[in-house]
């Protein structure tokens, strides 16, 4: 028989009452129908080993205790492994992840009803946890150091003031812009950590792990190496990309997959040898042509490109500064000498300093 696993979330707020708001919905999935890419086990997680090794401290502590594990705050870029990291810690605490996002807690009740469903040593992720409205985070406060929350029931001389004692938990928050929290949410994590980008190396790892969970035969180590060197450094890049090879071969080819069928593959879906796609290439073609390779600010970037700000700093930017094509100076974005030898532009040495 097949091990069932829960899944939680927390509802929406266009749920109803009746259907479940401010609550957390079990989800039951067979495993027997689902594939899962992502690792359940320290001892199967790849890469950040600053991290696991933190992790595996921790976790063997708090079972010897008896008690939860400390609060867990990660940052980093998006496709790190944060959600995974939640996942794999409840699996190793023996206990259930419950998920929810800062914009899904709308109110208090929406916390309320989820830490009041926990059971001793739960798991709770919060991602985007720098979302949190702040009316929200005050009934975070002593849940994570007294296990516990005032509820206000009523207002004015009605007011009632109901405290309910609550099960040890762990509270893992996850931001992708940790300067955006508070310093009173920020201290109550007992472990911090930064997550990196990936080297080459162990993004082949896990993708020739996830070869055998997608049940792929006949994959090149070149073809390997062909798309971790094209995945940005990112785990969840890297799996997308190994399903349109995967895709690509099945109908285009033979079905085995090479170097060569990545590079046509990854060609389609616009993706260069260095990981660039289209809007990575704009990004910096606009910075090139339209600002004579910068300083420009990001805002400015943004109107051009017709897209968001906050998307092109979280999720192009980072990238772009790892590879080293992208400076941030006081005056705003330039292109370094790599980026306009990319793009095959002269490099005016002048913007880096803030000159016309």
């Amino acid at each position: 028989m097949a091990k069932e696993r829960i899944v939680t979330r927390t509802a929406t707020p266009g749920e109803s009452a009746v259907e479940g708001a401010a609550a957390t919905r079990a989800v039951r999935a067979s495993d027997a129908y689902i594939a899962e890419i992502r690792p359940k086990r320290l001892q199967e997680y790849i890469g950040q080993k600053e991290l696991v090794e933190r992790l595996r401290i921790a976790i063997t502590a708090a079972k010897k205790r008896g008690d939860a594990m400390e609060h867990v705050l990660l940052h980093g870029p998006p496709g790190l492994g944060k959600t995974t990291i939640a996942h794999v810690i409840a699996e190793e605490m023996g206990s259930r992840a419950f998920v929810t996002s800062g914009p899904a807690l709308t109110k208090a009740g929406d916390l309320v009803g989820t830490l009041t469903k926990m059971h001793a040593n739960d798991v709770l992720f919060i991602d985007e946890i720098h979302r949190l409205p702040a009316a929200v985070e005050e009934y975070i406060y002593p849940a994570m150091e007294d296990r516990r929350i005032d509820f206000t029931l009523d207002s004015g001389m009605h007011a009632k003031v109901v405290t309910l004692n609550l099960e040890p938990f762990t509270m893992i928050g996850a931001t992708t812009r940790a300067g955006l929290l508070t310093n009173a949410l920020r201290s109550r994590f007992g472990i911090a950590h930064h997550l990196e980008f990936y080297n080459e190396a162990d993004l082949q790892r896990i993708l020739q792990r996830a070869t055998g969970i997608l049940s792929m035969t006949g994959v090149d180590a070149d073809a390997l190496a062909a798309i971790a060197c094209r995945s940005r450094g990112t785990p969840r890049i890297a799996i997308r990309l190994l399903r349109r090879v995967r895709d690509y071969a099945q109908v285009m080819g033979t079905g085995h997959c090479t170097a060569e069928s990545v590079m046509k593959a990854l060609a389609l879906e616009g993706v260069d040898a260095l990981g660039l796609d289209e809007l990575d290439r704009k990004y910096l073609r606009v910075i090139a042509q339209t600002y004579g390779g910068g300083p420009v600010g990001l805002e400015a970037i943004a109107a051009t490109l017709a897209d968001d700000a906050a998307t092109l700093e979280d999720a192009i930017e980072p990238y772009l500064l790892q590879l080293g094509f992208l400076a941030r100076t006081r005056q705003g974005r330039c292109l370094t000498k790599s980026a306009c030898e990319y793009l095959g532009v002269e490099f005016k040495s002048e913007s880096l300093l803030g000159g016309s």
